[in-house]
């Protein structure tokens, strides 16, 4: 008689849904009465992976006697339960999933349909209960069997029945239904521990306090094989002191360890299968495998190798990335295209509102320079002239402060020229640091984004590389290499805004880059180099690579380069970056006093013009209402006087022109303008520290060199340079002992200005550095306290020079003397040591008898 066969599939609600009340039962199923005939009872579950377990359960699934346990696998997609599905399942309705069964209905893909396709049709199995396992992707199959039949020949029969007919669900066509018999004691847990191609098999005893074995991995081979290919077997290391013994079992797939697990897990090996006398027990877990990271190991132990790719590859991205938009920033830089001023609505609100605002330079300020143009208009069209020629070399305007250089160059000679690139090097030089240097370079050319900061950054791990790995990483740069980076992308961008005009309708279409800018010296970029040589003694490295930086414009013909400098020293630069060419020299000195008082009018009188062939100047007549606002024009003798004090320097006579326009006289604007003067020179040169004795060390002179050239200064216009190199002064002294550096540091302070000879450029006369300067020396040297004060000094340190001049003639004397005979010749060289006392004693006693002086007029003067 057959017996009928039922699912006793119980489901329960997905989580996030209530459960029925019938999941307060056990979702165990009780145990079957003797009889074959008795009707099954039939739970509710949920097919996923959390099983609801009651108090008085332990997780584990209980068995009758003729009872056992099958685990079908692959019946469900992995980590199902972790889906949160907005329906409620249909399995939840188990009688009408029963009337389904019972009348076939259900679809081959139902995961109650496969497990009822896999079951054979005979009456050895009766399946009594499904409890399903989203988690590990399948479900464990209670069935009840005669006491005769063997369990593992029902694992047999419905191994042989899946392999003649496979069952592939929709979500693996690849792998099969596939059923082990469980043949331990499987644990079902709800925790959040998914599976993993890595089991961690415990060696623990049957029972509490007995002794366990640790299996050999030729024994867990032999147990999990049939399970799945194994790809790896670890035991545990052999001086490790962890409890419970353990080892690893990795299977190539996860599938397959999820089929060990749930039919190993609390099995009992005994002592014939190599578990000891007592017995092992197997308690499986998930491990989560860890990837041997061999890409990242490879990497870390060659630095060697690694890090200069590393360097290879960030620069490499630098110059994808970057290199392209700080172009970008140069050529608008240089071409000022994006410059508000260049705006049309800018200039159209500029042109309506002109007679409202005024945008430009006062017109009385314009009229003045306007005559100083009209002067200098020969200077202005050779240097026109020059940058219209091919010649590659350097084009330099050399003058001293305030003679209106960069004025004259950029108003006037480059005033309808495009693309002009002005570099200030007083900018660059007094910056502090090198990351403020580089930030100050790219600042003048336009180069952006620039991240001063990661220089000290790259620096800190460069260093911290080399002193864990030993090598030098490369990561920092060093000031050079970042100068010249920022040099060359700007050389390019001026090379690019060069070619921009250029048209393929042009007759010379077909020529390269080069001889195109070659044949059209009028397309080039001009780059005017502002303040060079400032400071020529701090950073020579910055003018050595602008100098070289502008050699290679000009050699490979991208921009015509204007060197404005106040220093005539700068041929020891350029003359190493053009050693074989010569310089387009251009002098600017002092106005005139017929041109210093024309611009001196233009300012105050609102345009005067000057008749070149008589030499008189007139004013225009002005209006009523212009009359109101005008200053009465000065008295001219008295202006031809204080010209002749004031000397033809440009900003002296701007400023003395504001001043006649504010209201006072010439001489009394020239009175201010001396008595400041003196102030100047007396802070910034006779006080004292003001010399190389200071703290930080930033003169090579020595206040009383200072006072011996104003003291000669007030005297006489003009000095013979070797003269002063050859006093004492300059000769001996204690504090700055090279007359020469200490005479180019005041000619670089602008005290003093070096005359040079026409012939062969060398040092001839000393002038005072502005004419201004004359009449500031006569007053310094007429206020007698600090006259006596600074020519004390001087004298002190003479008297000193001269005291160790006597010590060492002394000295050599005495060592002559100690020789116990006199050797021939020794006479002369005695009689020339004791004159060379004598002279010294004279000058010394010369030097008491002025210094007397001096402490008189100090003691008495205020």
């Amino acid at each position: 008689m057959s017996s009928i066969r039922q699912f006793g599939t119980g489901f329960r609600t997905l989580p996030g849904c209530r459960a029925p009340r019938a999941l307060s039962h056990a979702y165990f199923t009780p145990r079957l009465q003797t009889g074959w005939r008795s009707q099954i009872r039939v739970t509710q579950r949920a097919w996923e992976s959390t099983i609801a377990v009651d108090d008085d359960k332990d997780g584990h699934i209980e068995l009758a006697p003729n009872e056992s346990i099958l685990w079908f696998d692959n019946l469900f997609p992995l980590k199902l339960s972790g889906l949160r599905l907005p329906w409620q399942s249909p399995e939840n309705d188990v009688r009408g999933l029963m009337k389904r069964f019972e009348n076939s209905s259900l679809g081959i893909m139902d995961p109650a349909s496969m497990v009822k396709r896999a079951v054979p049709d005979d009456a050895t199995m009766k399946v009594t209960e499904i409890l399903p396992r989203l988690k590990d992707g399948g479900a464990f199959v209670k069935f009840a069997h005669p006491p005769n039949v063997v369990p593992k020949d029902i694992e047999k029969t419905v191994s042989k029945l899946l392999t003649e007919k496979p069952i592939k669900p929709f979500f693996s066509p690849f792998r099969t239904v596939q059923a082990g018999l469980v043949k331990g004691v499987p644990w079902l847990e709800d925790l959040q521990r998914y599976p993993k191609s890595r089991l961690r098999i415990e060696f623990v005893p049957k029972n509490p306090g007995e002794e366990a074995v640790e299996l050999s991995q030729e024994t867990l081979y032999s147990m999990f094989r049939r399970y799945g290919s194994i790809a790896e077997i670890t035991s545990q290391p052999w001086d490790s002191k962890v409890f419970p013994k353990y080892a690893y079992v990795d299977f190539g797939f996860v599938r397959d360890a999820i089929m060990a697990r749930n039919c190993l897990h609390g099995f009992v090996v005994t002592e014939e299968l190599g578990g000891g006398k007592l017995g092992t027990k197997f308690r499986i877990s998930y491990e989560r495998r860890t990837k041997p990271h061999r890409i990242w190991d490879w990497i870390t132990n060659h630095p060697r190798i690694v890090i200069p790719v590393v360097v290879a590859i960030l620069t490499g991205i630098t110059v994808v990335v970057f290199d392209p938009i700080r172009s970008f920033f140069v050529r608008a830089h240089v071409s000022q295209k994006y410059r508000l001023s260049n705006n049309s609505v800018y200039r159209w609100l500029r042109k309506q509102t002109s007679d409202i605002f005024d945008f430009r330079r006062g017109g009385d300020d314009q009229a003045g320079l306007n005559a100083v143009w009209s002067h200098r208009k020969d200077v202005i069209e050779q240097i026109q002239a020059w940058l219209m020629e091919t010649a590659e070399t350097f084009i330099v305007v050399q003058g001293p402060r305030g003679s209106g250089k960069k004025e004259l160059v950029l108003e006037q000679a480059l005033k309808d020229r495009q693309n002009v690139l002005v570099i200030d090097c007083k900018q660059i030089i007094e910056a502090r640091g090198e990351s403020a240097i580089i930030k100050k370079m790219a600042s003048e050319v336009g180069y952006r984004p620039i991240f001063s900061w990661a220089n000290s950054m790259s620096s800190m791990v460069d260093l911290a590389i080399q002193s864990t790995t030993g090598v030098k990483a490369g990561f920092s740069e060093t000031l050079e290499s970042q100068l010249q980076k920022i040099l060359q992308t700007a050389a390019g961008a001026l090379q690019s805004l060069d070619l921009d005009s250029r048209s393929k309708n042009d007759s010379d279409a077909s020529l390269p880059p080069d001889a195109y800018l070659e044949a059209h010296p009028e397309k080039r970029a001009v780059v005017v180099i502002d303040n060079f040589v400032y400071r020529s003694e701090d950073n020579t490295l910055i003018y050595e690579k602008i100098a070289d930086w502008a050699a290679a414009l000009v050699q490979s013909d991208v921009a015509h380069v204007v060197f404005l400098t106040n220093d005539s020293s700068y041929t020891k630069v350029l003359s190493k970056s053009l050693p074989d060419r010569v310089f387009r020299h251009v002098a600017l000195g002092d106005l005139s006093p017929e041109v210093a008082k024309w611009f001196i009018l233009g300012h105050v009188s609102g345009g005067a013009t000057l008749n070149e062939k008589t030499g008189s100047i007139s004013t225009p007549s002005p209006s009523p209402e212009e009359s109101k606002s005008l200053v009465a024009a000065p008295d001219l003798a008295e202006l031809d006087d204080c010209i002749g004090t004031l000397g033809g320097r440009l900003t002296d006579l701007e400023y003395l022109a504001r001043r006649i326009k504010a209201g006072q006289s010439p001489a009394q604007a020239v009175a201010e303008i001396t008595e400041q003067s003196a102030s100047e020179i007396l802070k910034m040169f006779l006080l004292p520290g003001k010399s190389t004795g200071s703290t930080d060390g930033e003169h090579k002179w020595s206040a009383e060199q200072a006072w011996y050239l104003v003291k000669l200064l007030s005297r006489e216009d003009t000095l013979r340079y070797n003269e002063v190199l050859l006093s004492d002064t300059f000769s001996s002294s204690l504090t700055a002992p090279d007359g020469e550096s200490a005479l180019e540091g005041l000619a670089n302070a602008e005290l003093i200005t070096v005359v040079k000879s026409a012939a062969g450029g060398r040092p001839s006369a000393i002038v005072a550095g502005k004419p201004v300067y004359q009449a500031a020396f006569r007053q310094l040297a007429a206020d007698a306290p600090l006259a006596a004060k600074m020519e004390l000094a001087r004298l002190k340190e003479l008297v000193k020079i001269e005291g160790r001049n006597i010590e060492k003639a002394e000295s050599e004397l005495a060592l002559l003397g100690s020789l116990p005979s006199q050797p021939y010749g020794t006479r002369e060289r005695v009689q020339y040591l004791v004159g060379k006392i004598e002279g010294a004693q004279r000058k010394v006693a010369g030097y008491e008898h002025e210094m007397g002086a001096l402490k008189k007029v100090l003691s008495t003067q205020f």
